[in-house]
């Protein structure tokens, strides 16, 4: 019978890497192998049966048998494997691994119809997916202001999917570099102080701030960009989901907006056109109409 071999691992890619690689020198196929993660000095349970043997993180240091070389499309594929949420990502990545060293598949990750390779590029899609909706979605709310410095501070919560905290918080640096900022999420937490972006454990809702002045400041932006004329509410749905809606300070008005937008678009319609004023007396905009009518070669 194959002795099944339990490798504990905190969930990140430095970890996974260790065992992986004691893993694969020792020749340890995946088919014995079963990937158990350490989350807050717990470990995760696993029914592995009378002939299981449990290998400690601390031996991912061990030399034992040939080294490997992975190309560096796996490894970054890797960096946002690991981010997934989903139990089943160190598995597949080792299976991969495998097959890409040990079972002479080198250009696997050119297949992309093999399922494995299809599961990997699958979940990367999805923590796009995920950052894309932080990017949209955060709300930061004003909290003070420091003394010392004179800079405001702002707080915002957010509830991603998987954990992409680190992946997205390059965007909010970027843009919000003037202003000390938290964003809260039960995953993990960023911060930026001005100087330095450092992260910390995640934490409950109850640590987010409450509505302030800027959330009518963005319901009066979201009344002036809604466009009655092109609502298509499951669209707008497949766009900003139902579960953002809690965390945002204008979806509170969606429902009122698209209750009136038939009303709204009827009063459009009903309005005379308004006359058409004059071309601008703009040199550069005349050389560009005289081009247009200039007859074709």
């Amino acid at each position: 019978m194959m002795r099944m071999r339990q490798l504990i691992i905190s969930p990140d890619l430095a970890s996974w890497q260790g065992q992986a690689r004691l893993a694969l020198a020792a020749g340890w196929s995946p088919e014995e192998v079963v990937w158990t993660e350490r989350v807050k000095g717990q470990v995760g349970q696993e029914e592995l049966g009378m002939f299981a043997e449990e290998v400690a993180a601390d031996n991912a240091t061990e030399k034992t048998g040939p080294t490997f070389r992975v190309s560096k499309a796996f490894v970054e594929l890797a960096q946002r494997v690991v981010c997934h949420t989903s139990p089943q990502r160190w598995a597949v990545l080792y299976r991969v691994l495998w097959r890409m060293t040990r079972g002479e598949e080198r250009h696997l990750l050119a297949v992309s119809s093999d399922p494995d390779v299809r599961q990997l590029l699958d979940w990367s899609k999805t923590l796009g997916r995920d950052i894309h909706k932080m990017h949209a979605f955060v709300r930061f709310r004003l909290v003070g202001t420091d003394e010392a410095t004179g800079r405001e501070q702002f707080v915002a919560w957010f509830e991603p999917e998987h954990r992409i905290v680190r992946m997205a918080s390059s965007f909010f640096l970027k843009r919000f570099a003037g202003m000390d900022w938290s964003i809260l999420t039960p995953l993990e937490c960023v911060h930026w102080d001005g100087e330095r972006l450092h992260f910390t454990p995640g934490v409950s809702r109850k640590e987010a701030p409450d509505g302030d002045v800027l959330d009518d400041l963005w319901r009066t932006y979201y009344r002036s960009i809604f466009n009655p004329a092109r609502l298509k509410v499951k669209a707008m749905q497949s766009e900003m989901p139902k579960k953002y809606w809690k965390n945002l300070p204008e979806a509170e008005l969606i429902d009122e907006l698209i209750a009136g937008s038939a009303g709204r678009v009827r009063q459009m319609l009903a309005n005379e056109e308004l006359e058409a004023r004059p071309a601008p007396n703009n040199a550069y905009l005349a050389k560009l109409r005289a081009m247009n009518e200039e007859p074709g070669e």
